[in-house]
């Protein structure tokens, strides 16, 4: 544990500066630099969801072999070598054949005066598939195995300062209270998230992802809302829904997290209220949201005069805003047949007068 807390304090400065992904890779590959003197270096983020990589940086390598790290046939590459899976480096002299035979040796390293080097899958504490490091000596000389086990003892601390859920996961502790949680991903499907279930209304075809994936696509970084749960009773029958936006420059995949807690205090405002309010901040008039709820126009305009009163608001506007502010509202369970004609205001909400 000792040598893992070591290892460990050595990234921590450079995987907290600010910048870019590939600025923080390249500060943590000085890092390894240090403790391995290499020729060349690189790292890539693993993508699960494409079974491929993501090139973060590279060092001392020029760009088309930093490009080709995020092509499948690294990743096949890697798969056949073994340096995939959780296990001590492996070297080109490990492998039963030339490593000449595979591409990326044959085509990027080995024309670039590399012919020995050391790779590592990082993996998570939690025992996800974080990325791949590989230092690279111009010698033919076969590493040592100090090396070998200098890298072994660096690379779960690595694996900790680049995964990519590190950010969002150290947002989300800040949401108090979360009961569920999920990973969601470009294609509009989820992953779990580690420490938390997933539940059933995380489901890859709720509409309540589908409204987290709105609210990203839309280009919110922190956002909330309400969703129902189906249960009965005044504290069960919403849930409260934070979606937290991923880096833009991390794994392609990769869209954000959201996550479920109670939900807050509701100022007394009903289901129906907050499905009211939902359709305000999109920017609805008063005859679409009664078109949308199959009520009267003067049914919403008496719910929006006990909304007023309930916020403690002077104006429609000023409800939405509010509303949006608190995550006191239940957004659309899909967009509108037309988009209301609207006004873009500083907050970002939609509104019609």
């Amino acid at each position: 544990m000792r040598v893992q807390d070591d290892a460990a304090l050595l990234f921590a400065e450079p995987a907290a500066e600010t910048g870019t992904t590939s600025e923080r890779g390249t500060a943590l590959l000085e890092v390894v630099r240090r403790e391995i003197p290499f020729d060349g270096a690189f790292l890539a983020i693993a993508d699960p969801p494409t079974h491929g990589y993501f090139s973060v940086t590279g060092l001392d390598l020029d760009s088309s072999t930093v490009e080709f790290l995020s092509t499948s046939q690294f990743a096949r590459d890697l798969e056949v070598t073994g340096a995939d899976h959780d296990v001590p480096p492996v070297s080109p002299s490990d492998l039963p054949f030339p490593a000449a035979d595979l591409p990326t040796w044959a085509d990027h390293l080995i024309p670039a005066g590399i012919h020995e080097g050391l790779g590592i899958g990082l993996f998570a504490a939690d025992g996800r598939h974080v990325g791949h490091l590989a230092v690279l000596f111009g010698s033919r000389q076969r590493p040592s195995t100090m090396n070998r086990r200098r890298l072994e003892r660096l690379a779960p601390a690595l694996a900790q300062a680049v995964d990519p859920l590190r950010p969002l996961l150290a947002a989300a502790g800040l949401v108090r209270d979360a009961v569920a949680g999920a990973v969601l991903l470009v294609d509009g499907g989820r992953q779990s998230l580690p420490g938390l279930p997933t539940g059933g209304l995380l489901a890859p075809s709720s509409l309540l992802l589908a409204a987290a994936d709105r609210r990203i696509r839309e280009g919110a970084v922190c956002s909330a809302f309400l969703s129902p749960t189906g249960c009965s009773g005044p504290s069960a029958d919403h849930v409260r829904v934070t979606v937290l936006r991923a880096p833009r420059d991390g794994p392609p995949s990769l869209t954000g997290i959201v996550l479920l807690s109670p939900a807050p205090d509701r100022h007394g405002l009903s289901p129906r209220e907050l499905e009211v309010l939902g359709l305000l901040i999109e920017g609805w008039s008063n005859q679409q949201i009664a078109q949308r709820l199959v009520v009267t126009p003067r049914t919403v305009a008496t719910h929006l005069e006990h909304i007023l009163a309930k916020l403690g608001a002077s104006c429609r506007t000023l409800a939405a805003v509010r509303a949006e502010r608190d995550g006191l509202y239940v957004p659309p369970a899909a967009k509108p047949d037309r988009q209301p004609p609207n006004r873009q205001g500083s907050t970002g909400i939609r509104v019609v007068s």
